[in-house]
């Protein structure tokens, strides 16, 4: 199973962390399957997310899992985390 998640990058007291979609049973700091972007805590509130939303959409459509540190960052980013294929309105 696929899961999006954040590595941690950064020395001690200044984290960095790059969101990835990675096998469930891979280590936090282990494989990536792909990069989808990054998050910085410490930087000012308009320069902390930079997401491909592109290819986030893609790895949910396919059934990726986010976590739900991941699920909290996509909301801030007006990206839906809900898993799963997404329909067309019906008319």
């Amino acid at each position: 199973m696929v899961v999006l998640r954040l590595k941690r990058l950064g020395r001690r007291h200044r984290p960095f962390y790059r969101l990835n979609a990675m096998d469930k049973r891979a280590p936090r700091d282990g494989r990536v399957i792909e990069e989808l972007g990054w998050y910085d805590p410490i930087a000012p509130e308009d320069k902390q997310l930079s997401f491909k939303a592109d290819r986030i959409d893609y790895w949910l459509s396919v059934g990726a899992q986010p976590s739900s540190t991941v699920a909290s960052l996509l909301k801030r980013a007006d990206i839906d985390p809900t898993p799963g294929k997404k329909l067309a309105p019906e008319k």
